[in-house]
């Protein structure tokens, strides 16, 4: 078994309920042992040296990671000395309120931290929907990111009513993608 730590931030519920739809997605790969943990959860980032790999989640506030993730990632000093995260997987998500908001640059934190730690990037592999003309709302990877998985929430809206559809699919598609790649096997599908 590989143990897979996705490890987020989320102050208004919104990057949490994210987070589960990549749990999720990560959960219906075999051999794969799934645990979500909040960053205001971890008393030491030692618990990171548990796990054989690590999804990062943040929201994007201002343009890169919000404080208590930028926290956490400060409070793995110690670790990063030692190198002890080194050769472990390693992905990201955002979320933001708006299309763009700056994702890019908050996945670009993560990875530059994971880098700094030793870790190998597993980034966002889907074609956006859209390139078939698919319905906006329906289609994966509709933001267009390959360094990560990235979504919009409806400012002001409850967490659970504020994502399109497509957007919690390519959550899920993207933590499968990254048990896989941890070395879980994929259940066999059944033909129709």
């Amino acid at each position: 078994m590989k143990n897979l730590g996705i490890i987020y931030h989320s102050a208004h519920g919104h990057t949490a309920r994210f987070a589960s739809h990549v749990a999720k997605g990560a959960c219906s790969v075999s051999n794969v042992t799934v645990s979500e943990i909040s960053v205001t959860n971890i008393d030491t980032p030692e618990i990171l040296t548990g796990f054989d790999g690590l999804i990062l989640g943040s929201p994007t506030y201002l343009g890169g990671v919000s404080a208590p993730f930028k926290a956490f990632m400060d409070s793995t000093g110690g670790l990063w000395r030692k190198q002890s995260l080194r050769g472990r997987l390693a992905g990201g998500f955002t979320v933001s309120s708006l299309p763009s908001g700056d994702k890019l640059s908050t996945l670009t934190s993560m990875f530059i931290f994971s880098m700094q730690h030793g870790m190998m990037w597993i980034g966002n592999p889907f074609l956006p929907g859209t390139l078939d003309g698919e319905n906006p709302e329906q289609a994966i990877n509709r933001l267009g990111s390959w360094t990560g998985a990235m979504a919009q929430a409806k400012h002001g809206t409850p967490p659970e009513q504020a994502f399109v559809q497509g957007d919690l699919l390519g959550a899920e598609l993207f933590g499968r993608n990254f048990a896989q790649a941890l070395g879980g096997h994929c259940p066999q599908r059944q033909a129709a």
